[in-house]
């Protein structure tokens, strides 16, 4: 174990309290081996040596000559300074340039008659040839070093790769260089977690001379060499611990619920209006098949928008009712538990009042329970669980409480898992006699990739396929800056579309007033200046917010319409009167945050203006979208933004104009944002374990690690036999990346 513990041992040992607090504060580094793990983002080249009469125009050079003068300037009134140096090294003439504080230093260091080597990008001004600010080592006078001396200070300096590491405040990416110099050596204790089978059968270097090789290159192979081997180890590791998931999931007991013949779920499928798509025949048969076996299921479904999850998630409920157990719903709002609530109970009809007066002869009781329920209700819904009189309930973290009993859950769906901690899942599969059968569902496109990667322990099914009658979306990017009189017929548009007995979203970041002030992230330094920055890039401006602009429309360019506002900080009876009266038409333009973001379905809106666009993802400006257009009518999105065209920010808007493919955003999305947020850190707390891999590019590691890593783990489930990998288990990922791992 000596040669874990060196790669274990605080960097405060090594490299001073200092630096190490920087470190562990800035860049969530504590040991050696957190340090060697922190590879270079990039490498820049120093240019082989080269005379000054063959100096190409525009190229990284790096050149030995004589300072030939060297001279201090004033400009701008004297207010500021500049050095100039003129080398020489016989066959031709080079200016050197330094300016404002960086002069000192060089004009000390390289008076007439010494040498150097420099190193820098060759630019032209005043028709000469120069190099500005060049990187250089002084090597004295004509003389002063012997020629071997010279030549060896030549072969270290030039033609090298140069990492640059990413760096922080009071840490240069040089000062990381000269600590990961003093950590380097103990690379070679580094254990290998790569069976020796596997990395000689497929070619890689061992892990000391790789991450040598990733630290201090000698050439761009190596470079080549040290990516491909680390980054095998992160998508091996990563991978050996959900097929170690998968395999523990397989040997847990569950009670197999089959469907029953003549049972609720039949009777539903006799009162649907249309038939269902083929994807969501496939999909529902997988999911039938998993609820069948004596092993609880652990299936993602995601669907695109409006591709008819919950109908899918519904019939496995019933079927799940059908054999005798219940089946729980774990919706992330209030208002979207209400909504499911109400989608679910109206498609049941009187299939949803079992043991009520008027229910059906198959019904089932469909209860609802969230945290702002009167206490009176929530009794009644507590006993109808505990009693089994309710075969389905719907709630929000509510249902997740102690005092919540179960009489025999089966079956746990959870809605936009993204939404829910780990705890919180695991609290609620708790409460079935035996693990329950557990269907995830998202409305985000996941590339297979990622899906490999983030939800590797659930079988994956997918809904690409829209259910008939669902209209187009027509998406077009506002420039308001730009273009004022395109905003103006963007509100004529939402008129036109009221106007036509339709209704209309109208999308805001923030809710208003002094929301921010106080909010959760008042203390949080990082956060302030992401909003800083954020404000920056739109000139200073703080987000649009609901309740200003609903003030702004009412008394303008919308006036006349019944606009309502719709957010977070409303109490649950308001949030739920509203929904219901948008539902029933009564309300014309609906002005709310992101709390409409899923689930919200009222076919009879066809419009939707997101407002300061910009300050959206991809995948969220996709999911606002996917509530209009869910009736008959053609649906119209329109993305305003004050961001100046050539800005990435609207590149990214117009990417999500284009296309309706929600798979293709997400790899815009992911491509925008890597992978840290994708692999939950933020629900984990731990930093995330991808330094090396990237889950868009790196597909075909993904899938080869994936397959090396179940053939391992099937030998060799506890892998008694590979040491060095458990390790590597253990220090990757700790028991927060462990419990963030463990969905199922």
């Amino acid at each position: 174990m000596d040669r874990v513990s060196a790669l274990d041992e605080p960097l405060k040992k090594t490299l001073g309290p200092a630096t190490a607090k920087v470190m562990a504060e800035q860049l969530d580094l504590h040991t050696v081996g957190d340090l060697l793990h922190h590879y270079p983002r990039r490498y820049e080249e120093r240019g082989q040596l080269t005379t000054l009469a063959d100096l190409p125009l525009d190229e990284d050079v790096t050149v030995v000559a004589q300072v030939a003068d060297s001279r201090i300037l004033t400009f701008n009134h004297g207010r500021g300074q500049r050095l100039e140096i003129t080398l020489t090294d016989g066959s031709g003439r080079l200016q050197l340039v330094f300016f404002g504080r960086g002069i000192h230093k060089p004009h000390k260091e390289l008076p007439p008659g010494s040498r150097g080597m420099f190193a820098g990008k060759v630019s032209v001004f005043n028709r000469k040839l120069q190099l500005a600010h060049p990187t250089y080592v002084p090597l004295g006078r004509d003389g002063g070093e012997s020629v071997e001396d010279t030549a060896s200070a030549v072969d270290d300096f030039a033609g090298k790769l140069i990492p640059i590491y990413p760096a922080c405040k009071g840490l240069e990416s040089w000062k990381i260089t000269k600590a990961v110099d003093a950590v380097l050596p103990r690379a070679v204790e580094a254990a290998d977690p790569l069976p020796p089978a596997l990395r000689e059968g497929r070619g890689f270097v061992p892990l000391p001379e790789a991450l040598y090789k990733v630290h201090r290159p000698e050439t761009k192979a190596d470079i080549e060499d040290a990516r491909q081997r680390l980054k095998w180890d992160e998508a091996f590791v990563l991978q050996v611990a959900l097929a170690r998931r998968r395999h523990a999931d397989a040997q847990l007991p569950a009670v197999a619920r089959k469907p029953v013949a003549d049972g609720v779920l039949d009777a539903f499928d006799a009162r649907l209006p249309f038939t269902l798509t083929d994807g969501q025949r496939k999909v529902t048969a997988e999911i039938f098949a998993d609820l069948a076996t004596e092993h609880p299921m652990h299936r993602l479904l995601q669907g695109e928008v409006g591709s008819g999850k919950t109908l899918v998630a519904l019939r496995a409920m019933l079927a799940v009712v059908d054999a005798g157990g219940q089946a729980a719903m774990l919706a992330p709002t209030e208002v979207l538990a209400q909504q499911h609530h109400r989608s679910i109970t109206e498609m049941m009809g009187e299939l949803a009042q079992g043991g009520m007066l008027g229910g059906a002869e198959h019904g089932t009781k469909v209860v609802l329970l969230t945290g702002s329920m009167g206490a009176a209700a929530r009794r009644q819904a507590l006993l109808d669980l505990i009693t089994g009189e309710a075969g389905i309930v719907i709630g929000t973290h509510a249902l997740i409480e102690d005092k919540v009993r179960f009489h025999d859950l089966g079956l746990v769906v959870v809605d936009e898992q993204h939404r829910f901690g780990v705890e919180q899942r695991d609290a609620l599969r708790s409460k079935g006699k035996q693990p329950p059968h557990l269907l995830v569902m998202t409305a985000t496109p996941i590339p297979r990739t990622v899906a490999m990667t983030v939800f590797g322990d659930l079988e994956t099914s997918v809904l690409d396929q829209l259910p008939a009658g669902r209209s187009p979306i027509a998406s077009h990017v506002v420039p308001a800056q730009d273009k004022p009189h395109f905003l103006a017929r963007a509100w004529e548009r939402v008129r036109e579309e009221v106007g036509k007995g339709h209704q209309a979203y109208v999308v805001c970041p923030r809710i208003g007033d002094d929301e921010d002030e106080n909010g959760k992230n008042g203390g949080n330094g990082k956060t302030q200046q992401a909003k800083k920055a954020a404000a920056d890039d739109a000139e200073k401006r703080p987000p649009l917010a609901v309740v200003d602009v609903a003030e702004q429309l009412t008394k303008g360019p919308l006036a006349g319409l019944r606009i309502e506002v719709l957010h977070g900080r409303m109490q649950p009876d308001d949030k739920d009167a509203v929904m219901r009266r948008f539902a029933a038409g009564e309300v014309d333009v609906l002005v709310a945050t992101t709390v409409i973001e899923v689930g919200v379905n009222v076919p009879n809106a066809t419009a939707m203006v997101i407002m300061d666009a910009d300050r959206f993802g991809v995948s969220q400006l996709h999911q606002l979208r996917g509530r209009v257009g869910r009736g008959s009518a053609p649906g119209l999105c329109l993305l305003v933004t004050d961001m100046p065209e050539a800005s990435p920010a609207r590149a990214r808007l117009g990417a999500v104009a284009a296309t309706l493919d929600g798979f293709e955003l997400s790899r815009i999305d992911l491509e925008q944002r890597r992978e840290g947020d994708v692999l939950g850190q933020a629900q984990s707390g731990a930093r995330s374990s991808l330094r090396m891999l990237a889950v868009i590019e790196d597909e075909e590691v993904i899938a080869a690690a994936r397959e090396e890593a179940v053939a391992v783990v099937a030998r060799d489930p506890e892998l008694t036999d590979s040491p060095e990998l458990r390790t590597a288990l253990d220090a990757l990922l700790d028991t927060e990346r462990e419990q963030y791992l463990d969905k199922g």
